[in-house]
């Protein structure tokens, strides 16, 4: 299994709007692709400057799965994100791979 992690870093004057905005509109649009098993949006429980930290992560059965998703449907939907809280937002991605789960 593969894990893709995408860390956020969100302004606090819109962190709740984004967190909405999340949960309703972007995840299930990026559900809605087919690529990814299940999602969590997890608090980053430390301090950052410039905002509040998140780790959004979707689970996948293989790198072609997230290769599809890359190729076919990230380009838009990051635009997406992009338009929507330019110059409000930091974030950097991580793959990670699942080697036990007990």
């Amino acid at each position: 299994m593969v894990i893709y992690n995408v860390t956020v870093i969100i302004e606090e004057d819109v962190e709740q709007e984004w967190l909405q905005w999340m949960k309703e509109k972007h995840i299930p649009d990026v559900m809605k692709t087919g690529c990814f098993l299940d999602n969590k949006i997890c608090k980053i429980l430390a301090e950052s400057e410039g905002g509040i930290s998140y780790a959004v992560q979707y689970s996948c059965t293989s790198m072609a799965d997230l290769d599809e998703y890359q190729e076919k449907h990230a380009p838009t939907l990051q635009k997406e994100h992009t338009d929507k809280y330019n110059g409000k937002f930091a974030a950097f991605r991580t793959l990670l791979e699942v080697v036990h789960q007990h």
